[in-house]
């Protein structure tokens, strides 16, 4: 599907067969599209996702994850003597994500067993999101979903409850200590630069559920490094992903803020 510089992935230019995109976008319209699970080392093979990795694998972790990718033939020579090819659904997943000008990052404490603790969505112009949920083996699970189900799907992942009364003086760390459940996420606006993702701007927003309520907290605009209680939560879980993603969702108002 595509093709990228054996030895410098991240330098690597990209080829995308004609039509592919649009045949994609109206299947994930008829339903989920699965791409598969893979470790942090295969998609840094094949400079997936690799700017919102954790960290960069070993050298010889690499190289066992390009045999991997190579015997399952998802890895191939490419047409040029310095290409590789990246076939299958691996090849539509770095299609879908270098299309992506933006992310959203969002990671839970509290995760319950068998359910990811982070998940990445990254909006493509058509409405549909590529979705990544990682759980605590470090496996990668990508998958092509409609916007509206994207939505759905974090919602119901993010901490639950009705929003607690807005208090200025509400101790953010207190309540994050106690929290049976919390999130962070980070919406994350991009440009490129070859294939290789620059951070522009960035908005965080600290969710906590904690005796049965939900709290909200941001980033002090006159110290970053302290929360502060978000104000204005008329959004529901919801259009609360949706308006970080900035897609409100289909057939829906904007509730005042």
């Amino acid at each position: 599907m595509t093709e990228s510089d054996g030895h410098e992935p991240q330098a690597g230019s990209v080829s995308v067969p004609e039509g592919l995109v649009t045949a994609v976008v109206g299947l994930v319209h008829t339903g989920a599209v699965p791409l598969g699970a893979y470790t942090s080392a295969e998609l840094t093979v094949v400079d997936a996702v690799v700017d919102f990795l954790e960290a960069r694998p070993a050298d010889e972790v690499l190289a066992e994850a390009v045999r991997s990718l190579a015997a399952r033939q998802l890895l191939v020579p490419g047409s040029g003597a310095d290409q590789i090819q990246v076939r299958g659904d691996l090849g539509i997943a770095v299609t879908f994500q270098r299309r992506a000008r933006m992310v959203l990052d969002a990671r839970i404490t509290g995760a319950r067993p068998g359910e990811p603790w982070r998940v990445l969505v990254l909006p493509q112009p058509e409405r549909i999101c590529l979705m990544v949920r990682i759980d605590a083996l470090g496996v990668h699970e990508l998958s092509l979903r409609t916007l509206e189900e994207t939505l759905r799907i974090v919602a119901d992942w993010l901490p639950q409850g009705p929003w607690a009364p807005s208090d200025a003086a509400l101790d953010a760390d207190a309540v994050l200590a106690a929290a049976e459940r919390s999130a962070l996420l980070t919406a994350v606006h991009y440009t490129t630069d070859g294939s290789a993702e620059i951070a522009g701007e960035r908005t965080d927003l600290v969710l906590a559920a904690h005796r049965e309520r939900l709290h909200a907290f941001v980033r002090d605009s006159a110290d970053p490094a302290r929360l502060v209680p978000k104000a204005g939560r008329n959004r529901s879980p919801r259009d609360t992903v949706a308006a970080l993603l900035g897609q409100e969702p289909a057939g829906r108002r904007e509730e005042p803020r």
